[in-house]
């Protein structure tokens, strides 16, 4: 890993939910006015106009405000299913997209293990929706991502990832009482360059739940996709004979449809007795 491979840690402790941070990376971004679109099961929920979020958690400790996002894996799902490169990893740890290479395959919402990527489809031409960790504002200007600097109270921190692992786990080990014992983030699915720590277990929340394995996403279909091109293959021929038997049958539909026209007017060449 590279040192200058960026992160963000959230500190679930110290989130109020003020969705400060949800109005910044709107803005920065210059995202549509969010509307309650009937796919949608929670206005609140990531959509194309909300590329963060914060859920509100009931624990035992009383209400904690989780911040969702992309996670921009270590080693992506995303990135390896898109077939024509419009995702990509980039060297400081952002997964980037370019909308230009995109074709509406759509594979990257299947492979998220986080189901993070949403499609537009309210738009003429739809297109993946997601966090891009503010990557040309970070590269380009040297800024810190729009939602880490609007955080008002320290909830959203930017850096090094090994130096953000570093300062999550000299969190956990000064207040042992406070936290639990875990950096989520630090190993799920190969490692995620948002990182989490908190004072319940956040496997509670949904979005976590079945992606506690370490092993990177790729690695565990990486059997089923190196298949992927002779299915394709023969997917292709079947597709293809099939679009050759329906075209011929409509063909014959309509030169029969002629010939008959044609025997009804009389001009069909047919000789009266």
């Amino acid at each position: 890993m590279t040192i200058n491979h960026m992160a963000i840690l959230n500190d679930v402790t110290k989130c109020t939910g003020c969705e400060q941070c949800v109005s910044a990376c709107r803005d920065y971004n210059a995202l549509p006015k969010e509307q309650n679109w009937r796919w949608l099961k929670d206005p609140h929920e990531l959509s194309s106009a909300r590329w963060t979020t914060i859920r509100e958690e009931k624990t035992a400790r009383g209400r904690r405000f989780v911040r969702r996002q992309c996670r921009h894996c270590l080693e992506p799902a995303c990135v390896e299913a898109c077939i024509v490169g419009a995702l990509k990893k980039s060297p400081s740890g952002a997964v980037t997209y370019d909308p230009e290479l995109c074709i509406g395959c759509r594979y990257c919402m299947v492979a998220c293990p986080w189901e993070i990527p949403k499609y537009s489809w309210e738009d003429r031409i739809p297109l993946i929706q997601k966090c891009s960790l503010c990557h040309d504002r970070v590269t380009a200007e040297g800024k810190v991502p729009a939602c880490v600097e609007a955080c008002p109270h320290g909830a959203t921190v930017f850096g090094e990832r090994t130096e953000l692992l570093a300062e999550a786990h000299r969190r956990l080990a000064a207040e042992p009482e406070r936290y639990v014992q875990k950096v989520w983030g630090e190993h799920e699915v190969g490692g995620t360059s948002v990182l989490y720590i908190a004072d319940f277990d956040l496997a509670l929340d949904d979005f976590a739940t079945h992606v506690d394995d370490t092993t990177p996403v790729p690695n565990r279909t990486f059997r089923v996709l190196r298949h992927m091109p002779s299915v394709f293959v023969g997917m292709s021929a079947v597709m293809g004979g099939t679009y050759w038997i329906i075209e011929r049958r409509q063909r014959l539909q309509k030169e029969g449809a002629s010939t008959g026209a044609k025997d009804e007017d009389g001009t069909g060449g047919g000789s009266e007795a």
